[in-house]
This record gives structure tokens, sequence and C-alpha cells, in this order.
């Protein structure tokens, strides 16, 4: 299943969220996906065991994270769940405005996962190669599958 798909199918884009700390925000993205059935309610309790046990794991490019925890860890169908914050987020010293929640079905699923995300957000012209202000700047679900269209059009 496709990133964009994922967020139609599972109604998974949160913008412009207020939390007070990362476990708040990734309780967010879990939510959605556990509303939706790709998840079971332990998927969050591992996601977050698993930064306190390894640290900020799930931050992956600057202002970005991806939440995630093994397979068997709850995860009923792959899916994606998309937060924009409010206000950027420290999780174990790393900034974090943009995560992207991925529960994969299977190890190769969350690889291609992982993959779809980061083409979504590649920039070239960025100094980390990653460009979350496009996310950012939506103010719609509509502005995100531009986002997503765009990207993986070029």
């Amino acid at each position: 299943m496709g990133f964009k798909q994922s967020l139609i199918d599972n109604n998974s884009i949160k913008l412009n969220v207020e939390t007070t700390d990362w476990r708040e925000a990734i309780k967010v993205g879990t939510d959605m996906l556990e509303a939706s059935g790709a998840v079971e309610p332990s998927y969050y309790k591992a996601i977050v065991s698993s930064i306190e046990n390894l640290g900020p794991y799930i931050c992956i490019a600057p202002d970005f994270a991806m939440p995630h925890a093994r397979p068997e860890d709850g995860v009923k169908k792959t899916a994606f769940a998309l937060v924009t914050l409010a206000k950027p987020l420290d999780i174990e010293g790393e900034q974090v405005k943009v995560m992207v929640t991925l529960a994969g079905g299977s190890s190769d699923e969350h690889m291609e996962g992982l993959m779809e995300v980061t083409q979504v957000l590649d920039d070239e012209e960025s100094e980390s190669g990653v460009d979350v202000e496009k996310l950012l700047a939506c103010q719609s679900v509509d502005d995100v599958y531009q986002v997503i269209d765009t990207a993986l059009a070029e």
C-alpha cells in the first residue's frame, strides 16, 4: 500500500497539532492507526518503550521523526499516520516538527514504507536533503495529498 493511499484509507492526517511532549505526539499518530484497525494499543507502548531504551532512533532527519516498532508489536496491517506539530518538540535531544508513524506489517513493507516517505520528503537543495517545510505549510488534508503527488511525480 502506498503512503498516500494509506493516509486516505486510514483517515490518518492531523495538522498543526498542539502537544506537550513527544509521548503525546506519538499517541496522536498511533491513535489514528488504532481507530482504523491497523494497529493494536500495544503498538504505542512498544514505540515509547523502544525510545526510552534505545534513544531517539525514530528521528531520521532534522525536524522529522518516524515513530515505529516491530511488526510483532501489534501491527495488523501496513499503514501510515502523518502529524505536523504546532510547536517543535524535543525527543531525547532531537527537535521534531513532523512525524510520520509507520506500522509495517512485515520487514519488507516496513522498508518500502520508509523509502516512499523518504522520497516524498527528499529535497536535493536542502542541506539535510529533507524538506519538512512543505508538509508544515499544508493547511488541509488535500494540501498534503498534493505535496505527496508532486513529490512522487518528480
